[in-house]
Protein backbone atom coordinates (compact mmCIF):
# COMPACT_ATOMS: atom_id res chain seq x y z
CA UNK A 1 0.00 0.00 0.00
CA UNK A 2 1.29 3.52 -1.16
CA UNK A 3 0.23 6.15 1.15
CA UNK A 4 -0.13 9.19 0.28
CA UNK A 5 -1.51 13.47 1.92
CA UNK A 6 -2.50 16.04 0.03
CA UNK A 7 -4.67 19.32 0.77
CA UNK A 8 -7.01 21.66 -1.17
CA UNK A 9 -9.65 23.40 -1.01
CA UNK A 10 -13.02 24.07 -3.28
CA UNK A 11 -10.79 26.10 -5.78
CA UNK A 12 -8.56 23.46 -6.28
CA UNK A 13 -11.12 20.57 -6.20
CA UNK A 14 -11.14 19.44 -10.41
CA UNK A 15 -7.01 19.35 -9.84
CA UNK A 16 -7.42 17.14 -6.69
CA UNK A 17 -9.95 14.90 -8.59
CA UNK A 18 -7.42 14.60 -11.29
CA UNK A 19 -4.60 13.93 -8.94
CA UNK A 20 -7.09 11.09 -7.45
CA UNK A 21 -8.17 9.78 -10.54
CA UNK A 22 -4.77 9.55 -12.51
CA UNK A 23 -3.78 7.40 -8.84
CA UNK A 24 -6.59 5.32 -9.69
CA UNK A 25 -5.52 4.71 -13.39
CA UNK A 26 -1.94 3.82 -12.71
CA UNK A 27 -1.22 3.07 -9.05
CA UNK A 28 -2.81 -0.58 -7.86
CA UNK A 29 -2.32 -0.15 -4.42
CA UNK A 30 -2.72 3.82 -2.49
CA UNK A 31 -4.77 5.19 -0.33
CA UNK A 32 -4.93 8.69 -0.70
CA UNK A 33 -5.63 11.32 2.27
CA UNK A 34 -7.35 14.72 1.73
CA UNK A 35 -7.27 17.48 4.51
CA UNK A 36 -10.27 19.27 2.79
CA UNK A 37 -9.32 23.34 3.48
CA UNK A 38 -13.14 24.22 3.19
CA UNK A 39 -16.36 22.52 4.30
CA UNK A 40 -17.85 22.69 0.45
CA UNK A 41 -14.63 20.05 -0.38
CA UNK A 42 -15.11 18.42 2.71
CA UNK A 43 -18.51 17.76 2.18
CA UNK A 44 -18.33 16.99 -1.67
CA UNK A 45 -16.03 13.62 -0.93
CA UNK A 46 -19.16 12.84 2.29
CA UNK A 47 -21.62 12.72 -0.55
CA UNK A 48 -19.35 11.51 -2.88
CA UNK A 49 -16.94 9.23 -1.70
CA UNK A 50 -14.46 7.69 -3.73
CA UNK A 51 -12.67 4.28 -3.29
CA UNK A 52 -9.04 4.53 -1.50
CA UNK A 53 -9.67 7.99 -0.75
CA UNK A 54 -10.30 9.66 2.96
CA UNK A 55 -10.93 13.03 3.29
CA UNK A 56 -10.01 14.68 6.69
CA UNK A 57 -11.70 18.29 7.93
CA UNK A 58 -10.23 21.24 9.22
CA UNK A 59 -11.67 20.68 12.27
CA UNK A 60 -9.99 17.61 12.56
CA UNK A 61 -7.04 17.98 11.23
CA UNK A 62 -6.06 21.49 13.16
CA UNK A 63 -4.83 21.41 16.50
CA UNK A 64 -3.80 23.91 19.08
CA UNK A 65 -0.58 25.12 17.39
CA UNK A 66 -1.80 25.68 13.84
CA UNK A 67 -4.55 27.48 15.35
CA UNK A 68 -2.27 29.70 17.40
CA UNK A 69 -0.69 30.73 14.24
CA UNK A 70 -3.47 30.75 11.92
CA UNK A 71 -4.24 34.71 12.13
CA UNK A 72 -0.60 35.62 11.35
CA UNK A 73 -0.53 33.82 7.53
CA UNK A 74 -2.04 34.56 4.72
CA UNK A 75 -4.24 31.31 3.27
CA UNK A 76 -1.15 30.51 0.65
CA UNK A 77 1.61 30.54 3.81
CA UNK A 78 -0.75 28.70 5.92
CA UNK A 79 -1.41 26.04 3.46
CA UNK A 80 2.64 26.08 3.20
CA UNK A 81 2.99 25.90 7.05
CA UNK A 82 0.24 22.98 7.06
CA UNK A 83 2.59 20.85 5.01
CA UNK A 84 3.98 19.00 7.23
CA UNK A 85 1.84 18.52 9.53
CA UNK A 86 -0.43 16.80 7.31
CA UNK A 87 1.66 13.68 6.75
CA UNK A 88 2.34 14.13 11.06
CA UNK A 89 -1.35 13.96 10.86
CA UNK A 90 -2.12 10.96 8.66
CA UNK A 91 0.93 8.75 9.92
CA UNK A 92 -0.49 9.31 13.67
CA UNK A 93 -4.34 9.11 12.93
CA UNK A 94 -3.92 6.02 10.56
CA UNK A 95 -1.27 4.42 12.04
CA UNK A 96 0.90 4.11 8.85
CA UNK A 97 3.95 2.96 8.37
CA UNK A 98 4.93 5.72 5.82
CA UNK A 99 3.51 8.71 3.95
CA UNK A 100 4.14 10.99 1.20
CA UNK A 101 3.01 14.56 0.53
CA UNK A 102 2.09 15.29 -2.34
CA UNK A 103 0.34 18.65 -4.27
CA UNK A 104 -2.93 18.70 -5.47
CA UNK A 105 -1.65 20.46 -9.00
CA UNK A 106 0.25 17.01 -10.48
CA UNK A 107 -0.95 14.02 -12.41
CA UNK A 108 0.76 10.79 -12.58
CA UNK A 109 1.56 9.22 -16.11
CA UNK A 110 2.88 5.37 -14.58
CA UNK A 111 2.78 4.16 -11.85
CA UNK A 112 4.42 5.65 -8.35
CA UNK A 113 5.93 2.51 -6.79
CA UNK A 114 9.17 2.53 -9.18
CA UNK A 115 9.91 6.05 -7.10
CA UNK A 116 9.24 4.15 -3.50
CA UNK A 117 11.54 1.12 -5.15
CA UNK A 118 14.37 3.30 -5.27
CA UNK A 119 13.43 5.18 -1.76
CA UNK A 120 14.53 1.87 -0.31
CA UNK A 121 14.83 1.46 3.00
CA UNK A 122 15.75 5.23 3.52
CA UNK A 123 13.62 7.28 6.24
CA UNK A 124 13.23 10.64 3.84
CA UNK A 125 12.86 10.72 0.26
CA UNK A 126 12.84 14.83 -1.15
CA UNK A 127 13.04 15.85 -5.01
CA UNK A 128 15.07 18.23 -6.49
CA UNK A 129 13.94 20.74 -8.37
CA UNK A 130 16.48 20.33 -11.29
CA UNK A 131 15.98 23.71 -12.58
CA UNK A 132 16.84 24.38 -16.32
CA UNK A 133 19.58 26.57 -15.81
CA UNK A 134 18.82 29.75 -16.56
CA UNK A 135 15.52 29.58 -13.82
CA UNK A 136 17.79 28.57 -11.23
CA UNK A 137 15.92 29.81 -8.34
CA UNK A 138 17.69 27.43 -5.64
CA UNK A 139 19.22 30.94 -3.95
CA UNK A 140 15.66 31.44 -2.84
CA UNK A 141 12.96 29.05 -3.14
CA UNK A 142 15.17 26.53 -2.41
CA UNK A 143 17.30 22.93 -3.75
CA UNK A 144 14.34 20.87 -2.88
CA UNK A 145 10.66 21.11 -4.16
CA UNK A 146 8.10 20.06 -1.73
CA UNK A 147 5.96 18.25 -4.24
CA UNK A 148 6.73 14.27 -3.61
CA UNK A 149 8.38 14.76 -0.40
CA UNK A 150 8.46 11.04 2.06
CA UNK A 151 9.02 9.86 5.74
CA UNK A 152 9.04 6.50 7.21
CA UNK A 153 7.54 6.01 10.25
CA UNK A 154 10.67 5.61 11.95
CA UNK A 155 13.14 7.09 14.24
CA UNK A 156 15.05 8.97 11.94
CA UNK A 157 12.18 9.36 9.73
CA UNK A 158 9.81 10.94 12.58
CA UNK A 159 12.88 12.99 13.67
CA UNK A 160 12.86 15.10 10.36
CA UNK A 161 9.38 15.27 9.87
CA UNK A 162 8.94 16.86 13.74
CA UNK A 163 11.57 19.19 12.54
CA UNK A 164 9.99 20.58 9.34
CA UNK A 165 6.51 20.79 11.36
CA UNK A 166 7.77 22.88 14.26
CA UNK A 167 9.97 24.71 11.73
CA UNK A 168 7.14 25.71 9.66
CA UNK A 169 4.92 26.52 12.89
CA UNK A 170 7.75 28.92 14.20
CA UNK A 171 8.13 30.80 10.70
CA UNK A 172 6.57 30.37 7.00
CA UNK A 173 5.41 32.88 4.98
CA UNK A 174 6.22 34.06 1.18
CA UNK A 175 9.44 35.88 1.30
CA UNK A 176 12.76 34.92 1.29
CA UNK A 177 14.31 35.87 4.39
CA UNK A 178 17.14 34.82 6.71
CA UNK A 179 18.09 31.39 4.30
CA UNK A 180 14.07 30.42 4.74
CA UNK A 181 11.29 30.49 1.89
CA UNK A 182 8.40 29.18 2.75
CA UNK A 183 8.02 25.72 4.04
CA UNK A 184 10.85 24.64 1.35
CA UNK A 185 14.00 26.30 1.67
CA UNK A 186 14.12 24.32 5.42
CA UNK A 187 14.75 20.89 3.11
CA UNK A 188 18.03 22.37 2.04
CA UNK A 189 20.41 20.91 4.21
CA UNK A 190 18.66 17.77 5.69
CA UNK A 191 20.87 15.80 3.39
CA UNK A 192 23.63 16.10 6.25
CA UNK A 193 21.33 17.81 8.87
CA UNK A 194 19.46 14.09 8.96
CA UNK A 195 20.12 10.37 8.46
CA UNK A 196 18.93 8.38 6.13
CA UNK A 197 17.83 10.61 3.19
CA UNK A 198 17.53 10.17 -0.07
CA UNK A 199 17.46 12.71 -2.93
CA UNK A 200 15.33 10.94 -5.72
CA UNK A 201 17.25 10.43 -9.02
CA UNK A 202 14.65 8.86 -11.37
CA UNK A 203 13.82 11.85 -13.94
CA UNK A 204 10.28 10.93 -14.53
CA UNK A 205 9.49 12.18 -10.93
CA UNK A 206 9.69 15.97 -10.68
CA UNK A 207 8.45 16.86 -14.08
CA UNK A 208 7.83 20.39 -13.76
CA UNK A 209 7.82 23.87 -15.92
CA UNK A 210 11.00 24.69 -13.97
CA UNK A 211 13.05 21.98 -15.88
CA UNK A 212 10.87 20.77 -18.87
CA UNK A 213 13.06 22.52 -20.75
CA UNK A 214 15.46 19.26 -20.56
CA UNK A 215 14.12 17.17 -22.15
CA UNK A 216 11.79 15.44 -25.13
CA UNK A 217 8.63 13.50 -25.07
CA UNK A 218 7.21 10.86 -27.01
CA UNK A 219 4.14 8.56 -26.22
CA UNK A 220 4.76 4.28 -26.82
CA UNK A 221 1.59 2.81 -26.59
CA UNK A 222 0.57 4.03 -23.17
CA UNK A 223 3.47 5.14 -22.39
CA UNK A 224 4.90 8.74 -21.85
CA UNK A 225 8.73 8.73 -22.63
CA UNK A 226 11.43 11.37 -21.88
CA UNK A 227 14.64 11.97 -23.35
CA UNK A 228 17.30 14.05 -21.77
CA UNK A 229 18.54 16.37 -24.70
CA UNK A 230 22.57 16.50 -22.77
CA UNK A 231 22.86 12.85 -22.08
CA UNK A 232 20.72 11.15 -24.24
CA UNK A 233 19.23 9.32 -21.44
CA UNK A 234 15.39 7.68 -21.70
CA UNK A 235 13.04 7.50 -19.16
CA UNK A 236 9.26 6.85 -18.28
CA UNK A 237 7.36 9.86 -17.10
CA UNK A 238 5.97 9.37 -13.40
CA UNK A 239 4.61 12.54 -12.42
CA UNK A 240 4.30 15.66 -13.92
CA UNK A 241 3.50 19.25 -11.67
CA UNK A 242 1.57 21.96 -13.07
CA UNK A 243 2.36 24.74 -10.67
CA UNK A 244 1.19 27.76 -12.09
CA UNK A 245 -1.80 26.89 -14.34
CA UNK A 246 -4.63 29.01 -14.03
CA UNK A 247 -8.06 28.89 -15.49
CA UNK A 248 -10.04 31.92 -16.13
CA UNK A 249 -13.82 32.39 -16.50
CA UNK A 250 -13.69 33.46 -20.37
CA UNK A 251 -12.43 29.66 -21.03
CA UNK A 252 -8.78 30.25 -21.61
CA UNK A 253 -6.22 29.20 -19.87
CA UNK A 254 -2.70 30.30 -18.37
CA UNK A 255 -0.48 27.03 -18.87
CA UNK A 256 2.60 28.30 -17.06
CA UNK A 257 4.06 31.64 -16.39
CA UNK A 258 5.62 32.88 -19.47
CA UNK A 259 8.93 32.96 -18.20
CA UNK A 260 9.59 29.55 -19.08
CA UNK A 261 9.87 28.46 -22.49
CA UNK A 262 8.16 25.19 -23.05
CA UNK A 263 8.30 22.71 -26.51
CA UNK A 264 5.96 21.22 -28.40
CA UNK A 265 6.07 17.55 -27.05
CA UNK A 266 5.28 19.11 -23.51
CA UNK A 267 2.35 21.04 -24.71
CA UNK A 268 0.83 17.99 -26.69
CA UNK A 269 1.47 15.47 -24.54
CA UNK A 270 1.12 17.12 -21.13
CA UNK A 271 -0.60 20.63 -20.78
CA UNK A 272 -3.37 19.90 -23.29
CA UNK A 273 -4.83 16.30 -22.06
CA UNK A 274 -4.62 18.13 -18.20
CA UNK A 275 -6.12 21.21 -19.35
CA UNK A 276 -9.07 18.69 -21.00
CA UNK A 277 -9.03 16.54 -17.89
CA UNK A 278 -10.11 19.22 -15.45
CA UNK A 279 -12.78 20.60 -18.09
CA UNK A 280 -13.95 17.03 -17.91
CA UNK A 281 -14.26 16.40 -14.48
CA UNK A 282 -15.21 20.48 -13.15
CA UNK A 283 -18.32 19.42 -15.62
CA UNK A 284 -18.72 16.72 -13.56
CA UNK A 285 -18.56 18.00 -10.40
CA UNK A 286 -20.69 21.16 -11.47
CA UNK A 287 -23.62 18.74 -12.69
CA UNK A 288 -23.75 17.03 -8.88
CA UNK A 289 -23.44 20.50 -7.17
CA UNK A 290 -25.52 22.10 -9.55
CA UNK A 291 -22.64 24.65 -10.29
CA UNK A 292 -23.19 26.36 -7.16
CA UNK A 293 -18.89 26.94 -7.40
CA UNK A 294 -16.28 27.02 -9.87
CA UNK A 295 -14.18 23.71 -8.95
CA UNK A 296 -11.11 25.21 -11.82
CA UNK A 297 -10.79 28.40 -9.20
CA UNK A 298 -11.58 30.47 -12.07
CA UNK A 299 -12.17 34.08 -10.75
CA UNK A 300 -11.83 37.04 -13.54
CA UNK A 301 -11.11 36.65 -17.10
CA UNK A 302 -7.65 36.04 -18.53
CA UNK A 303 -5.41 39.07 -18.83
CA UNK A 304 -4.29 37.61 -22.33
CA UNK A 305 -5.60 35.76 -25.42
CA UNK A 306 -4.01 33.27 -27.06
CA UNK A 307 -2.79 34.11 -30.56
CA UNK A 308 -4.13 33.84 -33.58
CA UNK A 309 -3.36 34.19 -37.15
CA UNK A 310 -4.07 38.36 -36.81
CA UNK A 311 -2.32 38.94 -33.58
CA UNK A 312 0.64 37.35 -34.88
CA UNK A 313 0.62 39.00 -38.06
CA UNK A 314 0.54 42.35 -35.80
CA UNK A 315 3.06 41.02 -33.98
CA UNK A 316 5.38 40.85 -36.47
CA UNK A 317 5.29 43.91 -37.61
CA UNK A 318 5.84 45.24 -34.84
CA UNK A 319 9.23 42.95 -34.53
CA UNK A 320 10.01 44.43 -37.77
CA UNK A 321 9.66 48.11 -36.78
CA UNK A 322 11.66 47.53 -33.63
CA UNK A 323 14.75 45.09 -35.43
CA UNK A 324 14.55 45.86 -39.52
CA UNK A 325 17.07 42.65 -40.04
CA UNK A 326 14.39 40.40 -37.92
CA UNK A 327 12.80 39.15 -41.35
CA UNK A 328 12.92 35.70 -39.86
CA UNK A 329 11.21 36.46 -37.55
CA UNK A 330 13.17 35.61 -34.29
CA UNK A 331 11.59 37.62 -31.99
CA UNK A 332 8.02 36.38 -32.67
CA UNK A 333 9.54 32.57 -32.58
CA UNK A 334 10.69 33.20 -29.11
CA UNK A 335 7.54 35.04 -28.36
CA UNK A 336 5.78 31.57 -29.09
CA UNK A 337 7.69 29.73 -26.81
CA UNK A 338 7.28 31.89 -23.86
CA UNK A 339 3.36 32.92 -24.60
CA UNK A 340 1.10 29.84 -22.52
CA UNK A 341 -2.91 30.56 -23.09
CA UNK A 342 -5.00 28.39 -24.62
CA UNK A 343 -8.51 28.18 -25.41
CA UNK A 344 -10.44 25.49 -23.47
Amino acid sequence: MLNFVTLFNSNYLSRGLVLYESLQKYCPNFHLYVIAFDDITYNYFQEFPQKNLTAISLEQFEDGKLLAIKPTRSAGEYCWTCTASTVLYAVNTFKLDHCIYIDADMCFYSNPQSLFNEWGSKSVLITEHRYTPEYDQCEISGTYCVQFVGFKNDTDGMLALNYWRESCIDWCYARAEDGKFGDQKYLDDWPTRFNNVHVLQHLGGGLAPWNMQQYNFRKENTKLIGKEIASGNEFEAVFFHFHGLKMYTDNIAALTGETYEMNASVLELFYKPYVDSLIHISKIIHKKTENTFNSNGALENSPKKPFNFLSLLRWYFYDIRQDINDIGGKAMKNRLKHHHYIKY
